[in-house]
């Protein structure tokens, strides 16, 4: 096909999309089209492989939940934080056609005619003696811990990326398999008690950074192409007085906000051994639970900001809900928090507390036109739903001033 032919036909596949996106904005020359980027950790995860294919089969009460929640906030391209990975595909075809598909609490269907999974590195078996107990486990919680990323199962806590419009795959870019000890200046973990490497050297050089992976999606949309930069990093807790997932989940951050600064990195190769970051003018969306709270938490001080203060992210109101504010005071925890109650998009119990986690930052060259939280007050539309994930979907709404 002719170049131009099929720039035609792209361009006209695009207009027709968005024309019948449900409850679109009408693009006129004073008022342009603006789409919905959100991510939601939906918690649809088991413990055993093909657990979440059965759960959705038998008919899940939480991803009928799940499922009202995106049906109303009717995201035009969504990340799902974990969503388990199957190869076939089977559960997130499923998950597509009859919770989706299917009106749920009173909402409308909803349809994404493209999507995006891949392999991940949770429960993927590396071989070695990751949490250095003297063995290499193959069962149980001591196998996840020596697996390339913690899980029960290779591709638990998933990610599934559901969109109205075309993903260019032939382009995406996967940097699962990139080692940790390739990035310069990365935060190898050091003994406590002796002050040298947490790892010895030959471990350390196989490490892979990513617990889950980390993808750019390029989203051929009607404000033009969209990198959406996913990615799940490792909680900053779980490990031991040598902070190694602290440590992971930093240089997990880090690696996107590398990708998006200026300069030759030949170090920052993806699956396919391409290396480099992304071009400048490139218009991008990080999306994700980066599991980092501004203010509070466990993570390592400074460590949201290299995304939050990177100079290539636009600046603008954060999210915020009713909900999140009427949630305080559910934990002690809450009375020593710094940042406003009013971001928190988790909700950890009462011995850890609520924290803004989830997030959404578009680059420089697009306008927000909203944003939100999806945290609904007691006695609010939805509010009865949120049991079914301790996190809350986040939504920005995006014009392209340019166009």
């Amino acid at each position: 096909m002719r170049p131009a032919l099929r720039s035609g036909l792209l361009a006209l596949s695009l207009f027709v999309l968005a024309a019948c996106r449900a409850n679109a904005p009408v693009a006129t020359a004073d008022h342009a089209m603006s789409l919905r980027f959100a991510t939601f950790n939906a918690s649809l995860y088991t413990e055993q492989a093909g657990g979440l294919l059965a759960r959705l089969q038998a008919g899940d009460p939480d991803a009928r939940k799940i499922a009202a929640v995106i049906q109303r906030q009717r995201p035009d391209v969504l990340l799902i934080n974990e969503f388990d990975y199957d190869p076939e595909g089977a559960a997130a075809a499923l998950f597509m056609r009859d919770y989706l598909g299917v009106g749920q609490h009173g909402q409308e269907a909803i349809t994404y005619p493209y999507h995006y999974l891949a392999p991940v590195n949770t429960g993927e078996p590396s071989g070695l003696d990751l949490d250095l107990n003297g063995r290499v486990a193959t069962q149980g919680r001591e196998r996840g811990n020596d697996a390339w990323g913690y899980g029960l199962h290779p591709g638990q806590y998933g990610m599934l990326v559901l969109s109205r419009y075309p993903i260019d795959t032939d382009a995406a870019r996967s940097f699962r398999l990139l080692r940790w000890a390739a990035m310069p200046g990365a935060l190898a973990p050091r003994d406590p008690a002796t002050g040298g490497p947490w790892y010895p050297e030959e471990t350390w050089q196989q490490l892979r950074l990513s617990s889950k992976s980390h993808w750019d999606l390029p989203v051929l949309t009607p404000l033009g192409t969209v990198h959406l930069l996913a990615a799940h990093p490792t909680p900053p807790v779980f490990d031991g007085p040598e902070r190694r997932n602290a440590a992971r989940n930093h240089d997990e951050i880090r690696l996107w906000a590398e990708y998006v600064s200026p300069g030759e990195k030949p170090w920052l190769c993806d699956d396919r051994q391409r290396c480099g970051g992304l071009p400048e003018g490139e218009r991008f969306v990080i999306a994700g639970d980066y599991n980092a709270d501004p203010a509070d938490g466990s993570s390592l001080p400074g460590t949201i900001q290299l995304l939050l203060e990177h100079p290539r992210v636009l600046r603008h109101a954060t999210p915020r809900s009713e909900g999140a504010v009427a949630a305080v005071g559910g934990s002690a925890a809450d009375a020593d928090q710094h940042s406003s109650p009013a971001h928190d998009t988790a909700q950890f119990g009462p011995r850890s507390g609520n924290f803004r986690v989830d997030y959404v930052l578009p680059s420089v060259g697009f306008s927000v036109t909203g944003s939100g939280v999806f945290w609904p007050a007691p006695g609010q539309p939805g509010a009865d739903w949120l049991d079914a994930t301790d996190h809350r979907m986040v939504w920005v709404d995006l014009v392209n001033p340019h166009l």
